[in-house]
């Protein structure tokens, strides 16, 4: 059967929906409620620009379990990230990556969803990836641009995503391109700017010299994602125990077909919803010139 790259935009399942009740909160009353309150809060925060259709408002209330306060908060957080990282994020466009993304297998997204029904991000840190060729801050862009993507997806809104980190065959030049300031930058979206339910990053393959590397990262890990991180190494059955084989590739020592795909196959489909992208470019904070 043929992958479709494509991401699932339809309206949530009953089934979702009673995940969202019992995870999130979630119900219609509530829902309507919730939106209601954040657009007014958006309103009254005027040095603030963010889209407030209900669809685009749910992107920030879902992971904050319908708590309009702490959306506005997290859509501030994000803010200031896009205006700190200002040189890096502003108006990023598929287009300006489509190398990254076509002609080196760095970053993956499984076709299929892990056994909870959250998507699969895979990120390709040790001997596949050439920093010479994707530099880390290209790395960065690449994990943006697909997270603007599933957040139009209400499976990834309620169900949440997982990262697989795979490190084999790391080496020096892989190590010298993860730098302090890219553990930085990374880690502050992942912790403050990221609009989604990260479960879990799942760190496999790494061999000793990933010490060095896990050393950048420590300062600058908060409790709630050390608690969601997960160490393997080569021991599959262990992964296992988190990500069911069934629904992992041969490669990870799952049940289904070796990865026959890449970046290049998932590509058509991040340049399809390029309006979102372009919408969630616009937001954050108001120009002072616009401020009247």
């Amino acid at each position: 059967m043929p992958h479709e790259f494509d991401i699932e935009t339809g309206p949530a399942s009953p089934e979702l929906l009673e995940i969202a009740r019992m995870e999130l909160r979630e119900t219609p009353e509530l829902r309507e409620a919730s939106i209601k309150e954040l657009r007014s809060l958006l309103k009254e925060a005027t040095d603030l620009h963010y889209k407030d259709d209900d669809e685009f408002l749910l992107i920030f209330l879902r992971p904050c379990h319908f708590y309009p306060e702490s959306a506005l908060k997290m859509m501030r957080r994000i803010a200031e990230f896009k205006k700190n990282y200002h040189n890096l994020l502003h108006n990023l466009m598929p287009e300006d990556e489509r190398r990254a993304f076509t002609e080196h297998n760095v970053v993956n997204v499984l076709a299929n969803r892990d056994q909870k029904g959250r998507r699969v991000l895979l990120v390709n840190c040790g001997a596949l990836w050439d920093p010479k060729q994707v530099s880390s801050e290209q790395l960065f862009r690449l994990f943006y641009l697909i997270h603007l993507i599933a957040q139009l997806e209400p499976a990834t809104q309620i169900n949440g995503a997982v990262v697989i980190m795979d490190f084999d065959g790391l080496s020096l030049k892989q190590v010298r391109a993860l730098s302090p300031s890219f553990s930085k930058l990374l880690l502050t979206f992942i912790q403050e700017a990221l609009p989604l339910r990260l479960k879990a990053v799942h760190i496999i393959k790494q061999p000793f010299i990933f010490k060095m590397v896990w050393a950048l990262f420590t300062p600058f890990i908060k409790e709630k994602l050390n608690k969601r991180m997960f160490f393997h190494g080569g021991d599959m059955k262990k992964f296992h125990q988190y990500v069911s084989p069934d629904v992992l590739p041969m490669n990870y020592g799952g049940e289904l077909p070796e990865i026959d795909y890449s970046g290049k196959d998932w590509f058509p489909c991040v340049g399809k919803y390029i309006d979102h992208i372009r919408a969630y470019n616009e937001c954050g904070f108001v120009e002072k010139t616009d401020i009247k």
